[in-house]
């Protein structure tokens, strides 16, 4: 286990990842563009989740490469990446279940969007978050909440448009039990 710790800390795997999320991000707000090019500009902010949660990540790899930490980077990285991670593959296994196939690209999201979750908790000893950065993430992430299923901004996923409901209420104790599981991974078992 130690040998993997060790790998997550060479330069050449974090520069792998930085390039990866680079992509993945760029990637990402391709795959958005038509509902961004529909959404009020109050909102554009708050619709690319998947996309923004890399792009945090990004800078917490960049401060990584100079042997910083950027502790509110760290923690709306780990918190939008582990919550719209296990959002996407959800939705993408729900959309399955509800329509009895999947394009390929649903394969392709589950595979990315599980490892974005992944990647995002593996560096959670090397996180140097506060409680009050945490609040921060709380906030941005159920105000995202609000954003999605109140002002009806949430990423389009057209065969499950009847169950509005229901993904919100879903989308709401995923941002809780994220928010507890970076709580415990990371400010608690630190003591901090």
């Amino acid at each position: 286990m130690k040998s993997f710790y060790k790998l997550l800390e060479k330069r050449w795997f974090l520069l792998l990842l930085f390039l990866t999320n680079f992509l993945g991000t760029v990637y990402g707000y391709i795959w958005y563009g038509n509902q961004l090019s529909q959404t009020p500009a109050e909102f554009l902010i708050f619709v690319p989740d998947s996309p923004t949660a890399s792009l945090f990540f990004i800078f917490v790899l960049g401060a990584f490469l100079i042997k910083k930490n950027w502790p509110l980077m760290e923690a709306l990285a780990v918190v939008t990446l582990f919550k719209y991670g296990i959002w996407a593959v959800f939705m993408n296994i729900f959309t399955y279940y509800a329509t009895g196939s999947l394009h390929w690209t649903g394969y392709m999201l589950i595979a990315s969007h599980a490892l974005m979750a992944i990647q995002g908790l593996l560096y959670a000893s090397y996180y140097r978050i506060r409680l009050w950065h945490l609040v921060i993430a709380a906030i941005w992430i159920l105000h995202n909440d609000v954003i999605d299923y109140v002002f009806f901004m949430m990423p389009w996923y057209g065969p499950l448009s009847n169950y509005t409901p229901q993904i919100g209420y879903f989308s709401f104790w995923l941002s809780i039990a994220t928010l507890l599981i970076t709580y415990f991974l990371v400010i608690k078992r630190k003591g901090s």
